[in-house]
């Protein structure tokens, strides 16, 4: 019998057995936007299975088994003989094989096939984020590989496959494979124009022998990888298999691993090549614009990922506030706690609603859509990643002491939190990138300008701040040194100007009196008090 001074009382229950993606609303509404009426019931289905999986205690069992047990890496066999492998715990491998199955590699010939991936990316991501890395550049290699019609050919169905095969062998013997990437080097960093690694020719065409040290190789057990090297006529891409068409392994020396903050399940490694053979991608000399779209599509991953942080995070601290009592009642009615609640809903909504818009751009790939990328797309992987950090800090305080215990699953989000800010370039090459866009393609500006204007007229503090932002424009005589501001501001405006068209009114509202109208102080839980906060902070609440 237990201690009768051990009853456990005041206690939420655990947050599991739920549909993750049927219970985010905002997430719910923005697929029922931007798919199209025919297929909308297939992927509301589709989603809401893996919402149900994704909400399991089964699930969130493996996602914590998968953290807690990191990758370990093996350099030599018994015998001697070299061999880096990296080894994951079994639950590692049934994270990533769902997350395969689901289709999270196959958006590029699915229907709507990004918006679809983008919400199962949103909701996997509350699982464990660490087994989205190569599940992201697997994605993100096919528009790279298409610089290369025979390359595509070869490798594009393995890379959309839905089948996971976690074997070491000849790729054409695989019915899916998965992608890594190592572009950056110690020495430089973002400035990959600064590499080293040496790309010689061979007599076979199109055939390289690389050497030289990459510092960050991503998803180091992948079955092939896009590389950054110094060929003769400049930087050029190429592809580098990890097992080579006749069975033999290619030159790819595991040097350690990175033991990071976050991210633990995921294995990042420093790789050596020293006469690796690749295939050249592209041109030579190419390097940067060949990859460029493989760029894109990680950023807007960093993006969908911070939101899908960010949602967890939310739904935690609502979902345990709503069961929490103190001083007279439950936390969820305490008027300065539901201000805090309602002030980190609006931040995720507002996350989770520019992902969205911008994934549906990429599906449209019509020439406007593809201009609003341009400028959207490292605006939005800039702000976005930046606000998931403080959020999640903010959610487990939240939770008290609860929040603070490993247990709880918010250590891990807190860790977790600031690594899409960092990786795939970090807080200023984004906002150069914006400036260059601005300053290069004055098509972008426009299409963004079409994008926020849909909503002129329609919030007065939306409509000031759009003006704001054209006089922020007009003189650019060191912008530079005010970029971060900018890129804040055009994120902010894009995030309201979708607000105003399609999220409730209450939330719209608040959104812009905090955000634009700069009625609110600088931590979260200073919104105007008389706002309907509880509207917002119900609808962020998870349904079980």
């Amino acid at each position: 019998m237990a201690a009768s001074t051990h009853t456990v009382t005041n206690q939420p229950p655990p947050l599991s057995g739920y549909d993750v993606f049927t219970a985010d609303r905002a997430l719910t509404e923005a697929v029922d936007r931007h798919v199209g009426a025919g297929l909308l019931d297939e992927v509301r289905g589709e989603l809401a299975g893996l919402g149900r999986a994704a909400g399991s205690a089964q699930l969130q069992e493996w996602g914590a088994q998968a953290n807690e047990n990191p990758p370990r890496l093996r350099t030599h066999d018994r015998y001697g003989h070299r061999i880096d492998e990296v080894d994951f715990h079994p639950a590692w491998h049934r994270l990533l094989g769902k997350g395969v199955s689901a289709g999270l590699t196959a958006a590029w010939n699915r229907p709507a096939g990004h918006v679809r991936r983008a919400a199962a990316f949103l909701v996997w991501t509350q699982v464990e984020a660490g087994n989205c890395c190569p599940l992201s550049m697997t994605h993100a290699a096919v528009p790279a590989l298409r610089a290369d019609p025979e390359l595509a050919a070869e490798w594009e169905p393995r890379l959309t496959s839905m089948v996971y095969d976690r074997e070491l062998r000849p790729a054409h013997l695989k019915p899916g494979a998965l992608f890594g990437m190592a572009m950056t080097e110690k020495q430089g960093g973002s400035d990959v124009r600064a590499n080293t690694t040496a790309a010689r020719p061979l007599a076979e065409s199109g055939a390289y022998e690389l050497t030289g040290h990459k510092w960050f190789c991503s998803a180091p057990m992948s079955d092939a990888f896009l590389v950054l090297a110094q060929a003769p006529a400049g930087l050029t891409c190429f592809l580098v298999p990890r097992v080579l068409p006749d069975g033999a392994r290619n030159v790819f020396r595991v040097q350690r691993l990175k033991d990071k903050l976050g991210n633990r399940s995921n294995a990042s490694a420093e790789v050596e090549f020293d006469g690796t053979w690749a295939r050249r991608v592209g041109e030579e000399g190419r390097g940067v614009r060949t990859i460029i779209e493989m760029v894109a599509a990680t950023r807007l991953d960093c993006v969908l990922g911070s939101a899908g942080l960010m949602r967890q995070a939310v739904a935690q601290a609502v979902h345990h506030c709503a069961y929490r009592e103190a001083f007279g009642g439950r936390l969820l009615d305490k008027p300065l706690m539901r201000n805090v609640l309602a002030d980190l809903a609006l931040e995720s909504e507002a996350a989770t609603t520019l992902a969205l818009r911008l994934a549906a751009a990429c599906d449209d790939g019509g020439e406007q859509e593809r201009a609003l990328l341009r400028i959207a797309v490292p605006a939005a992987k800039y702000w976005v990643t930046k606000r998931c950090a403080p959020l999640a800090v903010e959610a487990s305080e939240c939770l008290g002491g609860n929040g603070y215990v490993e247990e709880s699953g918010l250590p891990r989000l807190v860790r977790e939190s600031p690594l899409n800010s960092i990786w795939e370039g970090a807080g200023n090459v984004q906002a150069l990138d914006v400036l260059r866009a601005l300053r290069r393609e004055p098509g972008a500006f426009d299409a963004y300008l079409r994008e926020v204007g849909l909503a002129r007229g329609a919030d007065h503090r939306l409509d000031a701040a759009i003006k704001d932002l054209l006089t922020e424009l007009a003189d650019l005589a060191g912008v530079e040194a005010r970029a971060r501001r900018l890129v804040e501001r055009l994120a902010l405006v894009l995030q309201g100007s979708l607000l105003v068209r399609y999220a409730p009114p209450e939330v719209a509202d608040a959104f812009c009196a905090s955000r634009l109208g700069g009625d609110r102080g600088a931590s979260f839980g200073t919104l105007p008090h008389t706002l309907d906060l509880a509207s917002v902070v119900e609808r962020a609440r998870p349904v079980e």
